[in-house]
């Protein structure tokens, strides 16, 4: 059989980076589709057709011999030989239950052998169900931008089955023709070989009748972003024709298609704007149609477009994120819960959901998916007893397979929000062994981070300060010519007066000053909570009855510890109110935190670490501290009744004085 010189010639595959450019060339050497193969592996001239030698041929992925006698249209048949040989024919397409079944088994595979081995047990498969085994293909090899094994490219069946995409492109479907074009792309072939070139051009083709689907269109779409990048010609008219489809007549899948499509590439720096703009507005009618897929892909588009005005899209969508919290896939999961930290929104009922959801897949979830419901819960700031309690059991058992930076970001969350599970030595026992046995993997700021966070909920990491502190590592956390952050200079100040104030067995290095900030309250990353204004001028007006007059009490101090006080007041030996300018004989300093609701978790009444470490901190310094919470003041009805809270909480063993 002619198919047969696939065995005997070498074949040659060149896999380029996608969007690399090299001249195009048209001429391929290639065998006569008229030569057929004896068992002597000679090839028999035929009509006219020269000898061909074998030891000097050299072929390409995309030029096999074919069969001269086959009909060619849109299906695959398999015959079924040592070596595994495919071609179109109009005779036999498969059913559509077939089909269906081919797919699901497909799904199934978890090797490409196992694809293969697929392939060639059935008796027919169409070009759709070809792209689609290229594609599982893709799947099972796709590994950081390249093929995780190259050599896959030069099984038979592979070369085969492009062989024959090459030689009937014309006769491909539509979808079959863009799906397998796409398909040779996640493969990473030579865009300048006579497969994608002939594939591309017919693509060209159709485009130009402007007969395809919206699917079609989006699928070709993925494809010339790969291959040629955002600045393609070909993208450019086929988002032409996307854009004079009516979008009521778009289907469910029509829309998450041309969603993924403006998300890789075509949609950014603003372009498509009205069309984004009347997909939100359609997609907001259509959410509670769309699946867990539906749902996840269409909040990343959101994220990927900064789509920052879709707000009544993105809560629909977490609406209807509540129904699939039970049926995501991780990576589904992880780029909804991404979504909603990148819009800044939550729903009382999708906390409740995932709160049943993640306790039972704690310790199978994938790790970066555990590690993105911690980052939710924490930037949220709510703390979920529940999922906290799940996740810190499944730590102790997974962290080993963890990587540092999911181990830094699962354990910032435990310290933003102030709390310790049950099995918390566990846990930080956990931390600490990984800190010992990795420590020079960690990234820098992730390691300061870590560090950080374990002393906002009182576990100090002694051992591990010294290293931060050394001049190697503050060289490392420069950035190029820009020197650090203050945000990073203000945790390495807190973390030295940690260790400082709570650790006095510490000997090693000393945080140097021109390492050191003078305040934590700072625009954006800041150590601190700003003052809830409101809560402060109620407070403010209470303090001036109380005192008698406005000069006994300073606003916003702040400290030569860092730290800026709501409000100070200073009391002589005897207790009597000193006034605020007065600096000598100053006996006691009580230090009024005025506790707004960012102050707490958002669903618990407990101060974040933040704030905690403040209030720890200032007691350690020698200051009284008085709390005020927002939701004790804001019971009090009355000016009489502010007065007197603020009477026993500021002075409580002494009478008050009527002024």
């Amino acid at each position: 059989m002619a198919l047969k010189l696939i065995q005997r010639f070498p074949f040659r595959i060149r896999c380029y980076p996608v969007g690399s450019v090299r001249p195009l060339s048209t001429s391929s050497q290639s065998l006569c589709v008229n030569c057929l193969c004896t068992s002597a592996g000679r090839c028999i001239r035929i009509r006219g057709c020269r000898k061909l030698l074998q030891d000097s041929l050299t072929r390409s992925l995309t030029t096999i011999v074919r069969e001269p006698a086959f009909i060619s249209s849109s299906s695959v048949g398999i015959h079924r030989d040592s070596v595994p040989r495919f071609c179109l024919t109009q005779l036999h397409r498969p059913t559509a239950i077939e089909e269906q079944s081919f797919l699901h088994r497909l799904e199934t595979c978890s090797s490409s052998r196992q694809v293969f081995r697929l392939l060639r047990s059935v008796e027919i498969v169409s070009d759709t169900m070809v792209a689609a085994a290229l594609h599982r293909v893709a799947d099972l090899e796709q590994e950081g931008g390249a093929l995780n094994n190259p050599t896959v490219l030069e099984e038979a069946t592979i070369r085969a089955l492009c062989f024959q995409l090459e030689q009937d492109s014309g006769r491909l479907t539509d979808a079959g023709l863009v799906s397998a074009l796409l398909a040779c792309t996640r493969l990473y072939l030579d865009p300048w070989s006579t497969l994608m070139v002939r594939l591309m051009s017919e693509s060209q083709a159709r485009l130009d009748r402007g007969e395809m689907t919206i699917g079609e269109l989006c699928t070709l779409g993925q494809a010339m972003l790969a291959i040629e990048g955002p600045g393609s010609v070909m993208l450019e008219q086929l988002m032409e024709q996307i854009q004079r489809q009516e979008l009521s007549n778009w289907s469910l899948a029509d829309l998450v298609a041309v969603y993924r499509l403006l998300q890789g590439g075509v949609g950014v720096d603003g372009k498509y704007r009205d069309l984004l703009n009347a997909m939100h507005s359609h997609a907001v009618t259509v959410t509670s149609r769309m699946d867990p897929a539906a749902v996840s892909g269409v909040l990343g588009a959101l994220v990927t477009l900064n789509q920052m005005q879709a707000m009544p899209l993105v809560i629909n969508l977490c609406k209807q994120a509540v129904r699939h919290v039970p049926h995501f896939t991780d990576e589904e999961l992880t780029h909804v819960l991404g979504a909603l930290m990148h819009f800044g929104h939550s729903d009382h009922y999708f906390m409740e959901a995932m709160e049943k959801y993640v306790p039972t897949v704690a310790f199978t979830s994938h790790p970066e998916t555990i590690t993105k419901v911690m980052q939710f819960f924490g930037r949220r700031n709510i703390l979920s007893p529940p999922v906290f309690d799940a996740i810190a059991e499944s730590f102790v058992y997974r962290a080993d397979d963890y990587s540092t930076s999911q181990v830094a970001r699962q354990i910032m969350a435990f310290g933003k929000l102030g709390y310790l599970p049950p099995n918390a030595g566990q846990v930080f026992g956990k931390v600490e062994t990984i800190l010992h046995t990795r420590f020079s993997q960690f990234q820098p700021r992730m390691l300061l981070n870590l560090l950080h966070a374990c002393t906002l909920v009182e576990r100090f990491p002694v051992n591990f300060v010294s290293k931060v502190f050394s001049s190697y590592f503050l060289q490392q956390l420069q950035e190029q010519g820009m020197g650090i952050e203050r945000g990073v200079l203000a945790q390495l100040t807190q973390l030295y007066m940690t260790v400082k104030l709570e650790c006095p067995f510490y000997e090693g290095p000393k945080l140097l000053p021109k390492y050191r900030v003078k305040s934590f309250l700072m625009s954006g990353r800041s150590l601190e909570t700003p003052v809830d204004p409101h809560l402060y001028n109620s407070v403010k007006t209470g303090l001036v009855d109380l005192l008698g007059d406005r000069s006994y009490f300073g606003s916003k101090v702040l400290t030569p510890y860092c730290y800026t006080l709501d409000v100070e007041i200073k009391l002589d030996e005897e207790g009597y109110v000193l006034p605020a300018s007065q600096t000598d004989d100053v006996y006691k300093r009580i230090a009024l935190c005025i506790d707004g609701q960012k102050r707490f978790t958002s669903n618990l009444r407990q101060l974040l670490g933040k704030e905690a470490i403040k209030q720890r901190h200032l007691r350690l310094l020698g200051y009284e501290v008085v709390q005020i919470p927002y939701f004790e003041y804001e019971k009090l009805q009355s000016k009489n009744s502010m007065v007197e809270y603020l009477h026993q909480k500021i002075f409580p063993h002494t009478y008050r004085l009527s002024w």
